[in-house]
């Protein structure tokens, strides 16, 4: 399957001689393993995904393994959220410690698999994203905490990781960076669209018949994250169900809605810098709720403001795959099809991605294994029309084995 990006996006496929180079091994290989790590803006965990990626990028996932951060290691990367003392010292510690978690994924992956560190020809490593000011024109910057040099060392896989950094260099957001490999992966003959809810959701605008665009939609699963472990203690609010206890409170949810994020226009992206537990306190405005309508609140709040910048970014859009963490919460994925009836006129066919053959929680993983691969092949993997950049940019660093 050939990779389908907007027109404007010139592959680059002439190999770069430095000390990334794809070994001579690999060279006639119909196909390569590839090792992709997310840890999304939920801190629920890891994901490693082992893929196999064809000669024209054609990607197939072959095997998982999901793991948990520590106690601490969730903690010290929640609190780089916000500024505090001695931050750069915790920041480098956290950034050794994903290091140290990530590469206990691989080597369980390793193992699951009966493969050994020499049969991968590299890891694309996301980091956990504790800053992102994209609008700030030159100063402009993002930063996933990682120490790629050390899983490196550590694992003896060559490491592609900073993803963002050359596409926000380029003038744009540095995010989403997925929608490319969306656009090769999922092709229909119909108006696509593919949402991602992990802690952010995002969108990949893919029509039978013009460009590929998408954008940062809102938060997804953060602030429902956020609100449960405040109050009950969990990590997430399983299938929805302390959701369901609850009643959404339309005035909240209103003003809830006026943020301008939600009408600001593409190219666009947030994280966690925009949307936490002080902009949720700011938008309760002292008043008194039962906990439950707020988590209630919360979950209207990612499904209508999804829906929303659909039908005025792609009103003619006939089929909505959701994928991400999201997927998995049933009463999210029910009231995406009961809301879905007032923002368009005609029906919209949602389903996820498990009716492509993908495992919802594995697509990030399997898109930053293909990030890799782009790298190592030296092909552009940002799309000016999502990101804003000036052009297309090869993405990422390599820290070789």
């Amino acid at each position: 399957m050939l990779i389908r990006i907007a027109d404007s996006v010139k592959l680059v496929v002439k190999l770069l001689k430095h000390n990334c180079r794809i070994p001579e091994s690999h060279m006639n290989k119909p196909h390569s393993l590839y090792i992709g790590l997310m840890s999304g803006t939920s801190l629920d965990g890891i994901d490693a995904v082992l893929a196999k990626i064809g000669s024209s990028g054609e990607v197939s996932a072959l095997d998982a393994v999901s793991t948990s951060f520590s106690t601490e290691l969730r903690k010290a990367l929640f609190e780089l959220q916000s500024p505090g003392t001695n931050e750069l010292h915790r920041e480098k510690q956290a950034g050794n410690a994903l290091a140290l978690a990530y590469a206990e994924a691989v080597n369980q992956l390793l193992q699951k698999t009966n493969l050994q560190a020499s049969d991968i020809t590299a890891i694309g490593a996301h980091g956990q994203t504790i800053r992102h000011q994209p609008h700030l024109g030159d100063m402009a910057y993002t930063h996933q905490t990682l120490n790629p040099a050390l899983l490196a060392e550590k694992i003896g896989i060559d490491v592609i990781a900073d993803f963002r950094s050359r596409d926000l260099a380029a003038g744009g957001h540095g995010a989403p960076l997925v929608p490319a490999f969306h656009a090769q992966q999922f092709v229909e003959n119909k108006n696509l669209a593919i949402l991602n809810i992990g802690g952010i959701a995002n969108f990949t605008l893919l029509p039978k018949d013009g460009q590929v665009t998408g954008f940062d939609c809102g938060p997804g699963n953060m602030l429902m994250d956020a609100w449960i472990h405040e109050h009950q203690g969990n990590a997430f609010d399983e299938n929805g169900n302390w959701a369901l206890q609850g009643k959404v409170n339309e005035a909240l949810l209103a003003r809830m809605l006026t943020d301008p994020f939600f009408t600001k226009a593409p190219p666009k992206s947030t994280g966690r810098d925009d949307f936490h537990l002080g902009w949720l306190q700011e938008k309760l405005n002292g008043e008194n709720f039962l906990c439950e309508d707020v988590q209630a609140t919360l979950l209207h709040l990612t499904a209508h403001s999804a829906l929303e910048a659909l039908a005025r970014h792609a009103p003619q859009t006939q089929k909505l795959i959701i994928c991400g963490g999201g997927a998995r919460n049933h009463a999210l994925m029910n009231l995406f099809k009961v809301k879905s009836q007032h923002f368009f006129k005609q029906p919209l066919e949602i389903t996820t991605s498990d009716s492509a053959g993908i495992d919802p929680q594995l697509v990030e993983g399997l898109a930053f294994a293909w990030l890799a691969w782009a790298h190592k092949e030296k092909r552009p993997a940002n799309l000016p029309a999502v990101t804003g950049a000036k052009g297309s940019r090869i993405l990422g660093a390599c820290y070789p084995a």
